[in-house]
């Protein structure tokens, strides 16, 4: 047991501990805000979930069990609390995950492990055998900024760099509590860093996924898999798209289109997923990313999709609720919301002049870094700070 008071030790955009109740406040107010569905008798798809703590992989975790009533393992890599700092916001995540899975009924199981090892594979696996059966969907949502070869044993370390010819654009700014627009200016990436940014944030461990369950005979008929990609717009394109993660993302495309033709033909299918713009840890972290979705909130306002709306109608596409709705590529499309020509329009206004932009975005601003604090549990509503708090939270048990 571990009862202190605890502040945000923050700089920027870059937060170093957690609240645990902030933390899972996040979660039951996203639990609330999905709309529960009748599932009808019987228990409901088995799902392996990489990836469970945090962003979209959360949301589609809530969403899958309000809605659909999935069963199955949840998978992510936390670091537990130590005596200098807090547990990891996505372990808070997982423990009230767990909490209300459980009052609710539903069965799934969260497993802390490493899931690019070969060893937390076998762990998950030899779990899913014993408990749940053959996977009915793999969703995969993993961001780390490093991985381990398994084959190899290699460290890769990801960057977020052009590719080509260095990159200036504006930057949105927090050091001082107060929204300013700044400069940014980086190197273009050697071919090294691109391809160990490929290496982390690419297909391959996706892959390996696929062909460990098709190993051990765990592919349900009719399995589905998807993985979680991004496209975003023609402003961001220089740092996203068109730089280290693009590529990455275009390898995880090229391996979505590779696992059709290969491993699951007959046997099942494979999609990436493009969803929309969101504030989430990883992408709270790429330079560019927190102005231009500041102008996009200020733009769209309470249209601005959440991650469990758009996990909604994920998952009402896997499952046949409604149509896939995919691109001449076969992705599942999650972003006309944000790509609508008429919204980047608007948005590319406010991109021409950013620091007038800012001026008139200062509501955005103040959401977007508001939305960074939830995601470590600070500033969320109801919350007293001054108190004391547990911080010694145990992971869900099996």
């Amino acid at each position: 047991m571990s009862l202190r008071k605890i502040d945000p030790k923050q700089r920027g955009f870059l937060i170093v501990n957690s609240h645990p109740t902030g933390s899972a406040a996040t979660v039951t107010r996203m639990w609330e805000e999905i709309p529960a569905r009748p599932t009808g008798p019987g228990p409901g798809p088995v799902v392996l979930l990489l990836g469970h703590s945090a962003g979209y992989g959360l949301a589609t975790l809530l969403t899958g069990l309000r809605r659909h009533n999935i069963r199955g393992i949840g998978v992510a890599y936390e670091a537990p609390e130590t005596e200098r700092r807090t547990a990891g916001a996505g372990w808070y995540r997982t423990a009230a995950a767990a909490r209300l899975a459980d009052e609710a009924g539903h069965d799934v199981v969260f497993v802390n492990t490493d899931a690019f090892s070969d060893k937390g594979k076998a762990e998950v696996l030899d779990l899913m055998r014993e408990r749940f059966g053959k996977v009915d969907h793999l969703i995969y949502s993993l961001a780390a900024p490093r991985r381990t070869d398994p084959a190899t044993g290699s460290v890769h370390h990801s960057v977020i760099k052009p590719l080509g010819r260095p990159y200036e654009a504006p930057s949105l700014d927090f050091s001082d509590h107060v929204p300013q627009v700044t400069s940014i200016r980086l190197e273009p990436a050697i071919e090294e860093e691109k391809q160990a940014t490929e290496q982390v944030m690419g297909g391959g461990d996706w892959h390996l996924w696929v062909q460990a369950l098709a190993d051990r005979d765990l592919l349900a008929d009719g399995f589905t898999t998807a993985a979680l990609t991004y496209i975003g717009s023609e402003l961001t394109a220089p740092i996203y798209r068109e730089g280290t993660i693009g590529a990455a993302k275009e390898h995880l495309e090229r391996t979505g289109r590779d696992l059709n033709t290969g491993v699951l033909a007959g046997r099942g299918r494979a999609f990436t997923v493009v969803a929309g713009a969101a504030v989430t840890q990883a992408s709270s972290a790429i330079p560019s990313i927190a102005l231009y979705t500041a102008f996009l909130r200020t733009v769209l306002g309470e249209a601005f999709r959440t991650t469990a709306q758009q996990a909604q109608d994920l998952w009402d596409q896997l499952t046949g609720t409604t149509p896939l709705v995919t691109d001449n590529e076969g992705r599942i499309r999650l972003d006309g919301w944000e790509l609508d020509p008429r919204v980047q329009e608007k948005v590319r206004d406010l991109w021409s002049d950013p620091h007038k932009g800012l001026a008139r975005s200062a509501e955005g601003a103040t959401w977007f870094l508001g939305r960074v604090r939830e995601l470590y549990g600070w500033g969320v509503e109801g919350i007293d700070y001054s108190a004391p708090v547990e911080t010694t939270v145990a992971w869900p048990q099996r």
